[in-house]
């Protein structure tokens, strides 16, 4: 199966009224279980790298592992940057094989936001990549980007039918109430915003900060519009616990292979129920 962009998996997954999990990849394991869990659920799937996976392996150490995974694989794979902060990031990520990208300039004023979108998806255009921005900011922390909660602010809907009609966007992030990293309590989100936004906007809405949201919760946003839902504090939790048990149970073992293995197979485990849960099991075929 090629590798496909982001807007061509979230197109197929308007139409069918469901969403795809776009999940972080840090290592070569969570590569391998993102990309296994896809095929276990027969699914459709987004490896997505952040900052800190960037700087932590390096963008050409990333690329490769990704391009390695979707090369063996028989299900529909994109490959996303996921917050990126400058549009030169934006043309490294293009030029290592990313098909989709996302620039985040939630941080700008809107006009300054719209204008750094609209360079990105010029040059996206042309070499048949899709674009992701943000409206809004989304609390807590992404990486080395943080937001505090009296900063955190929501997605107006009428500014994002703007937005997306200057930029040209494929995709967009809103912020609805969810939050980067792990929840104090349960997260309570603006669903009757998420469907004023989706009234006004006829692209694929974007859900950050998924993890620890409930499911029932993430299947009421897809039902109001949510096509993408990202994942990864979920996957951290699930890989560290494994890997906190097994030295538990064998605190000499010094064999990698022996500790990271299982944190690999609690990965694909976490990760195939968020696939079940956001509808896109069994939709490989459709894409």
């Amino acid at each position: 199966m090629p590798l496909v962009t982001t807007a061509h998996l979230l197109q197929a997954a308007a139409a069918g009224g469901y969403a795809v999990g776009a999940f972080n990849c840090n290592n070569m394991e969570i590569v391998q279980a993102i990309i296994t869990a896809a095929e276990a659920e027969n699914a459709p799937v987004i490896l997505q790298a952040s900052q800190g996976a960037i700087k932590y392996a390096g963008l050409d150490f990333i690329a490769a592992l990704a391009k390695t995974a979707i090369g063996r694989t028989r299900v529909p794979v994109a490959l996303h940057l996921d917050h990126g902060t400058s549009f030169e990031q934006v043309v490294r990520c293009v030029a290592a094989g990313f098909s989709s990208v996302m620039i985040d300039g939630s941080r700008l004023p809107f006009a300054e936001n719209v204008a750094l979108t609209k360079q990105v998806v010029s040059v996206a255009r042309a070499v048949g990549i899709s674009v992701e921005a943000e409206l809004g900011r989304i609390g807590g922390t992404e990486d080395n980007i943080s937001v505090a909660e009296a900063e955190a602010f929501f997605t107006d809907p009428d500014e994002a039918a703007r937005f997306v009609a200057e930029t040209g966007v494929d995709a967009l992030a809103v912020a609805i109430g969810t939050a980067h990293g792990r929840y104090k309590g349960e997260p309570r989100l603006d669903f009757e915003r998420l469907s004023q936004i989706a009234a006004k906007v006829k692209i694929p809405l974007v859900m950050h900060g998924s993890s620890g949201v409930p499911a029932d919760a993430v299947r009421e946003a897809i039902r109001r519009g949510i096509r993408k839902v990202n994942i990864d504090t979920d996957i951290r939790q699930a890989f560290t616990e494994k890997v906190r048990a097994v030295l538990a149970a064998a605190p000499d073992e010094i064999d990698p292979r022996k500790i990271l293995g299982p944190a690999r197979e609690a990965a694909v485990e976490i990760i195939r129920e968020k696939i079940r849960i956001f509808g896109s099991a069994n939709r490989a075929n459709e894409v």
